[in-house]
């Protein structure tokens, strides 16, 4: 089957992909992804984030091997194992999905501001600007994406060396004995921690559009790599800095580790961390935006343009409908669950079925 004609000019050098794959992992779930781990995996709960991390190395690999075999993206792959119809309908359940992911990661984060800093905002006008943002950088190109993408990570990674502060005060006990907990539960955790690592497949959709995509492979591991060593430090930090009864009532514990940060010159860090995190998660649901309207383009021949502004008037639409906690926790649930059988299920199915297809067709 013939690769997708990509000019050379809206193409991405190989290591930029270490920052599409970070900026996608590294969203509102570091705010509080803490509490879920620890109730299942208790003080061993780095252990199940460091098997996670380890269990998505091979999906990457996975990814790597299916995109070079149908040199092409999720489309080509599904158009190469069942024909130009069955493959673009299955394809088509893919923009619902990054639809609801954008939606998730939008609404997550309107109820952090909500909760921590301003109670009575109108969740529609900042979507309006937020949605108005994303529209432009899309309408930049790829390329422009994928450079706030690079934004996403430089800039907001000041907030990191921040976390020495809680350790100051933490206690390292906290982590003793190891394997305190049996293997089923630290496997539940890692599970639960797989749900905030999701973002990493959109290689999946860019690969043609990196250039030498060959050369990428190093960067998608080394960014595994990192974000992996990032959760697990946290994990590690959060652990020290609260005792067990503490951190199961924490929502959002790297927010209230921030608290005791102290400086001079201001009297709220979480004020500014919080408010950074509108850049952090600025690349997930331009990304998400962005595949949506790419799936739209090459499933319905619709205008990319015009994918863009039918999926932000959506979302503008959609985000009314979850005014409480319960709907965005619930919300949050399904898009976890979803992204977890689309990467450690669907994934090695895929690759199979198109190892098997690609014998048949040499036969």
């Amino acid at each position: 089957m013939p690769g997708q004609s990509i000019p050379d000019h809206l193409k991405i050098s190989p290591f930029l992909v270490l920052y599409m794959i970070m900026s996608m992992q590294i969203g509102i779930g570091v705010l509080g992804y803490q509490r879920l781990i620890v109730l299942t995996a208790g003080n061993d709960a780095w252990i199940s984030v460091l098997i996670a991390g380890g269990c998505i190395h091979i999906i990457i690999w996975m990814i790597y091997k299916i995109a070079e075999t149908v040199n092409g993206d999720l489309v080509s792959a599904h158009v190469y194992i069942a024909g130009n119809f069955v493959g673009k309908l299955l394809s088509s359940f893919f923009i619902i999905y990054y639809f609801i992911y954008s939606l998730t990661v939008q609404r997550s984060y309107l109820e952090v501001i909500q909760v921590w800093m301003f109670p009575t905002m109108n969740i529609f006008w900042f979507t309006l600007a937020y949605m108005l943002l994303c529209i432009y950088i899309i309408y930049g190109g790829v390329r422009t994406v994928i450079g706030i993408a690079f934004f996403g990570i430089v800039l907001p990674a000041y907030l990191f060396p921040v976390f020495g502060f809680s350790l100051q005060l933490a206690e390292f006990n906290h982590l003793l004995p190891i394997w305190n907990n049996s293997l089923k539960d630290i496997l539940i955790g890692s599970y639960k921690m797989s749900l905030t690592f999701i973002g990493f497949e959109v290689v999946l959709f860019f690969y043609p559009f990196i250039k030498e995509p060959q050369k990428s492979k190093k960067w998608a591991h080394l960014a595994i790599l990192l974000t992996t060593f990032l959760y697990t430090s946290i994990m590690i930090i959060t652990i020290t800095y609260f005792s067990r009864d503490l951190l199961s009532r924490s929502v959002w514990a790297t927010l209230t580790m921030w608290k005791i940060v102290n400086f001079p010159f201001v009297e709220r860090f979480e004020y500014i961390g919080i408010a950074t995190w509108s850049l952090v998660i600025l690349p997930n649901v331009c990304m998400s935006i962005w595949i949506s309207s790419r799936l739209l383009k090459r499933i319905f021949n619709l205008q990319q343009k015009k994918g863009v502004i039918i999926m932000a008037a959506a979302t503008l639409i959609a985000i009314n409908f979850l005014p409480t906690r319960a709907e965005v926790s619930l919300l949050n649930d399904i898009t976890g669950q979803i992204g977890f059988v689309f990467n450690f299920i669907y994934i090695p199915l895929l690759l199979v079925v198109v190892m098997i297809v690609k014998k048949v067709k040499k036969r």
